[in-house]
Formats: structure tokens, sequence, C-alpha cells
């Protein structure tokens, strides 16, 4: 599992990496709906799409990268907070969850053979807590039908809150050795997306260093919804350094250790508004954290999307950053 796990970003080089010897893997995901990518409108297969996951499968198979295809949005569901559709009905509609299913499905009949290559993630960020036993209840049934098909590939999966490492916890205990919970982790939200255009609230001009106190953090979050940035107000948190990170993931640590279950973090990142030291500090403190704990990590993200890594025009900055990872 530690193999297939390892931190996820690809350095400006293929080269370089193979020289290192990292052990790494992809995250694939679409730019817009991924599962518009493999399926049309109504439902039917498109095939093109497996054609490009077919060459990016032979790709990474080339350069003995593994590969997480990741399902960011389904038919009626969309996390996107952009997207002001009601982000419960999929939770409640058996039509939908069916086109869910049915989709899975698909993918594992046709990647279920490459365990040793390709991982599932079933659905990023699920939004709102009050689904959590829907959810739940889908991921366990989406499991099973994986499974019937694809017995020895990994399983990602994690909660609500977009997916934050508090709704670990709440995740449903399984029998199955090749389940992994994941979570994201952007915290303090206000650091890691100031400037956001996607973030309600959120001043185009708005600029903070990494580390600030507490405080500071806490009174520049008000202006943000409380699901958005509310962790920053948890009492247990006292100070802006890797404690906080180690103190924010202890639950899950915990839950995932007496599960027996490997704990994933599939997204963490800051925008690329930030300054580059406090980009580096921030990256420095929770990567210490998975690195104290043995989480596996995917850095958001290699290029554009308004995080990548490889759009830092200073080469030295975007070497020491991607040291940290």
């Amino acid at each position: 599992m530690a193999g297939f796990l390892r931190q996820t970003i690809l350095p400006p080089s293929i080269t370089e990496i193979l020289s290192q010897n990292r052990i790494l893997s992809i995250l694939l995901l679409s730019d817009e709906s991924s599962y518009m990518i493999l399926e049309e409108e109504d439902g039917s297969v498109r095939q093109e799409g497996y054609t490009y996951l077919d060459h990016c499968l032979e790709w990474c198979r080339k350069y003995h990268l593994h590969m997480i295809i990741d399902l960011h949005e389904t038919f009626g569901y969309s996390f996107d907070p952009l997207d002001k559709t009601d982000k419960t009905v999929f939770f409640h509609d058996a039509i939908r969850q069916e086109r869910f299913y049915s989709l899975w499905k698909t993918i594992a009949s046709r990647y279920g053979g490459y365990p040793d290559s390709i991982a599932f993630e079933l659905l990023n960020e699920i939004v709102e807590p009050s689904v959590a036993e829907d959810w739940n209840r889908i991921a366990l049934k989406t499991i099973r039908e994986i499974r019937a098909i694809a017995p020895d590939s990994w399983i990602i999966f994690g909660g609500t809150r977009y997916n934050s490492v508090l709704s670990v916890p709440e995740l449903p205990d399984l029998e199955d050795e090749k389940v992994a919970y994941t979570f994201h982790s952007y915290e303090p939200i206000i650091f890691t997306h100031q400037g956001a255009y996607w973030v309600d609230n959120m001043r185009a001009d708005f600029r903070i260093r990494y580390p600030e106190s507490i405080v500071e953090y806490r009174t520049q979050s008000r202006r943000l919804s409380l699901q958005l940035a509310g962790v920053i107000y948890r009492e247990d948190l006292t100070e802006m350094t890797s404690r906080f990170f180690e103190t924010l993931f202890l639950p899950a640590l915990k839950i995932a250790e007496e599960r027996n279950i490997p704990l994933y973090c599939g997204e963490y990142g800051v925008i690329d508004l930030a300054d580059d030291s406090s980009k580096i500090n921030w990256t420095a403190d929770i990567c210490s954290i998975f690195d104290k704990y043995q989480i596996g990590r995917a850095y958001w993200n290699y290029k554009e999307k308004d995080f990548g890594i490889i759009n830092i025009q200073d080469e030295k900055i975007r070497k020491q950053l991607a040291e940290k990872l």
C-alpha cells in the first residue's frame, strides 16, 4: 500500500523522477466533469474517454508509475462551489445512484485487471455533512459492485465537509484489505485559498502569510462560511506550526489504526497567489506530519488550475517546494 499512495507530484523532468527512483502515482481526473469524459449525457459509454484512459495507463506502465482514477463528479452531483445546484439530491435519488454504480462497474471491468497499476477513488469531496449516512451506504454498495469484478484493486473513499479529515471517523468500517480512507487538507483555508475567485466572500486582493498566529487566521476567516473555515475555530488547535496538523489529523489516525485501514491525503496544496516562502513553510509543516505518521499524499497540483507547481517561474523556488513534498 505504501508504494501505491506515496506522494504523487510530478517534478518537471520525468527523467529526474526515474533517476531518483521515487515511488509515484498519478491522480487522474478530468479538467471539468470526470464522468462526462466516460459517459454520454444519456449514460451510454463514451469510447474516446476510455481510449484516453488506456493511453494514460500505457504511459504510466512505461514509466513505472501508478494511477488513481478519481471520479471528481458524477451524474447529478457536483462539489464545485460555483455550481449552486443542491448538493444533496444525488444521495436521495435511486436512479442517479444506479447510474453511479453502473459507471464504476464499467470502469472496474475495464481496469480491474491492473491491480498493481490502478486504484479507484469513488467520488471527490462530498459537501454536505447531512448526507454522511447516505454516502456511507452508497460507498459500501459501490465497493461491493467493484469487488465482484475487481477483487484485487485498491479502492479509496473519503467523507463529507469537502472530504475533511474530521469526517474520516464517520466512515464505515469494513473487512477489506485493499481499501483506504482519504481526506483533503487545505487548512487554514483562508491561507491556502487566499484570493481564490471561487470562494464566496473572498476578496481577489486578499493576501496573508504563513505562519501567522492562530488568532489572526481566525479573525480573517470570519469572511468565510463556517462550513468552509470551521476547522480553524477548534479549541484544541492553539498554534500554527506542524503541531496544528498533527492535532487535526489525530482522530483520523486513531480510527484508521484501530481498523487497520490506510490513510491517504488525496489533496493538499497552496494557491499560486500566496508568496513563495509561505508556500514552502506551509508545505514543510504539513509534510513533516505526513512523514511522521507515514500518510501517503497527492499534492494539488502538478500544473495550472491555480495551484500548479510546474507553473512557478522561479526554478529555485520550484525545487525548494518539491523537496518538501
